[in-house]
């Protein structure tokens, strides 16, 4: 029975309000904002208190969560950068379409044959979890901070994923109710969708685009009324291209937010804190809405098949569409294991499953909407608090958190030193406006942010807040002290390292406190080096490809109080220990020197060697 008006505005407002309690928490204890939405959904539903069932919205419920859906996808598509693209070109190419391909194909053939169910249902089952989305993958990777090539294909994979999984799913829903099967009948519904969405999308995205640039807004007001042209811009597009050609309005609202995210339009920022906060209401509703018509007697009847789907779709399926889509060395191993761990499903294989499940009751169809329910929320579930909950641990097993070194200067210091760093695994993202230096340092496989680095707010869109590393590196040693005197009053990375072009300002760096290279110093010391240590020299050439030179403070406790000739025989044969420091000095110990919790040790040797001695003495 649908709620009556007191009762339903009641209702509404106690998700909404149960909602933000669950981002909270979230960002209180840094686990992923789903993992709360569902349980309050489950909480709130029939299986909990009840005070949600699937007569409290009635016939309204397909429109509000089709308005929710589309302000949800527009929000993932406007933060999808094409500059963030360049990040992993070919590997986020090949996951949306051999990776999506793949889940496709493997999740219908595992449901068909797991499950027992008609090839229609088992083929809608199999789209909708292509889709990862935006809206359960970005709430994991806030608190999981990954490097930007990773963040990017991840988050690409679910914004696109999203729209060619909704649209493939209403394409094998409608064939279904038609009795279609005809390969050539099947394409037509979904390049008519795709191509009708797109069209829209991009008049809409037009229209507004130049409102916002070319019409009076009202200075007074300017802000507000752009916010609200941007969200009143998104819903139009899902619902003239829906009007149009029914469900086409998925692809219109992302290919309007993928088009206004790229350009240049006034009050970008006031409109992405709007959208953001909007959307987050929105996603909170829905969520804790569909997980209430959850029914575990839905679970329960899919049985051990149900259970083989979900083992199938975690631990066969996306590790093996991710390790084909990303084939080369851009990711490494450990980066390929987390991606395959981190597919959670969400919003839109729930909501979208939810719309069809009622329609395929309402023709008599109820076993098939009970298998698709079930099969969908089964998956979700698992995935959801499983990779969700655990994403932080698998990371930090995997050893995929990287530290974020910030250089300012895209010249031959600046990506000599991000081509060291990144060859061991570091987040080095490199700063510069200037464009052959950018287009050299990209060339070059690097992540470049376009931009002044004398600049906050630059250096805070580049990622400052969370830098641990902050290099000044242009020729320029002006520039190198401001951007020095920035990051240390504005964001307190733990080192601040300085190029100083000119010996004689050496000191002035090194009276802020910063540790300070001075070019013909150094460039002396090599020669140097090279002329009365040959030898040495030669091996130093070596760090970061076959040697390493590596300090890594002890905290395991199986090594305190054991001396240097104790621990010898546990370390790999290619490393030694060369230092250790203690207390701010620094020693060469002898065999019977004892370590302890806490002691700075540096060591040298074979490059896979060091960094297998760092992991033993710092498992973390």
């Amino acid at each position: 029975m649908v709620a009556g008006d007191g009762t339903l505005i009641a209702l509404v407002a106690a998700i909404i309000g149960v909602g933000v309690i669950a981002q909270i928490l979230s960002d209180r204890f840094q686990v992923p904002s789903i993992i709360f939405l569902l349980g309050a959904g489950i909480a709130l539903g029939p299986e909990g208190l009840g005070a949600i069932t699937s007569e409290s919205f009635g016939d309204a419920l397909p429109a509000i969560v089709g308005l929710s859906v589309a302000v949800i996808v527009f929000e993932g598509a406007f933060h999808l950068r094409v500059e963030k693209l360049r990040e992993a070109p070919r590997e986020t190419l090949r996951l949306v379409t051999l990776g999506a391909a793949i889940a496709f194909v493997g999740t219908t053939l595992t449901v068909r044959y797991a499950l027992g169910t008609s090839w229609g249902i088992a083929g809608l089952i199999g789209a909708l979890l292509v889709a990862t989305g935006p809206t359960v993958v970005t709430p994991i990777l806030e608190v999981v901070p990954v490097r930007d090539r990773v963040e990017a294909a991840l988050e690409t994979e679910g914004i696109v994923n999203d729209v060619t999984a909704a649209i493939l799913a209403v394409v094998i829903f409608e064939a279904i109710l038609a009795g279609t099967t005809a390969p050539g009948a099947l394409l037509t519904l979904f390049v008519e969708r795709l191509g009708t969405g797109v069209v829209i999308g991009g008049l809409v995205a037009a229209v507004v685009f130049y409102v916002l640039r070319y019409v009076d807004l009202s200075p007074g007001n300017a802000p507000r009324n752009a916010r609200l042209l941007v969200l009143a811009g998104a819903l139009v597009s899902y619902g003239a291209a829906d009007f149009i050609v029914r469900e086409a309005g998925i692809a219109a609202v992302a290919t309007a937010g993928i088009l206004l995210g790229n350009m240049d339009i006034p009050y970008e920022e006031d409109v992405t804190d709007f959208k953001g906060d909007v959307t987050l209401l929105v996603l909170s509703f829905v969520f804790i809405a569909l997980a209430a018509l959850l029914r575990f007697e839905d679970l329960v009847l899919l049985g051990w098949g149900g259970v083989a789907v979900v083992l199938a779709v975690v631990f066969l399926i996306r590790p093996a569409l991710v390790f084909l889509s990303s084939v080369g060395d851009r990711f490494s191993r450990q980066e390929k294991l987390f991606m395959s761990f981190v597919g959670p499903r969400g919003i839109i294989p729930a909501s979208v499953s939810t719309l069809f499940a009622v329609e395929l009751t309402a023709r008599g169809m109820t076993e098939a909407a009970n298998v698709l329910v079930g099969t969908v929320f089964l998956v979700i579930l698992a995935t959801v608090v499983l990779e969700g909950g655990f994403a932080r641990r698998i990371a930090e097993t995997l050893d995929v958190i990287p530290m974020r070194v910030l250089i300012i200067g895209g010249g031959t210091v600046g990506r000599t030193l991000a081509t060291r760093l990144e060859d061991r695994g570091e987040n080095v993202v490199i700063i510069d406006n200037d464009e052959t230096q950018v287009q050299t340092a990209r060339n070059e496989g690097h992540t470049v942010h376009v931009g002044d680095g004398t600049d906050t707010g630059v250096l805070q869109s580049a990622g400052g807040d969370n830098a641990k590393v902050v290099v000044a590196a242009t020729g320029d040693d002006d520039v190198n002290l401001l951007v020095s005197q920035l990051a240390a009053s504005k964001f307190e990375p733990e080192t601040i390292l300085a190029r100083a072009n000119n010996p004689e300002n050496v000191e002035a760096f090194e009276e802020l406190g910063v540790r300070t290279v001075a070019s013909t110093i150094a460039t002396a010391q090599a020669m140097d080096n090279y002329i009365e240590r040959p030898a040495l020299a030669n091996w130093m050439g070596e760090i970061g490809r076959s040697g390493d030179v590596q300090e890594i403070e002890v905290t395991a406790e199986e090594y305190a109080g054991r001396t240097i000739r104790d621990i010898g025989p546990d370390l790999p044969g290619g490393s030694i220990i060369a230092l250790v420091a203690r207390d701010g000095e620094a020693v060469v110990p002898s065999a019977d020197f004892t370590i302890q919790t806490g002691d700075r040790v540096t060591l040298i040797g074979n490059r896979e060697d060091v960094r297998d001695t760092m992991r033993q003495f710092d498992p973390n």
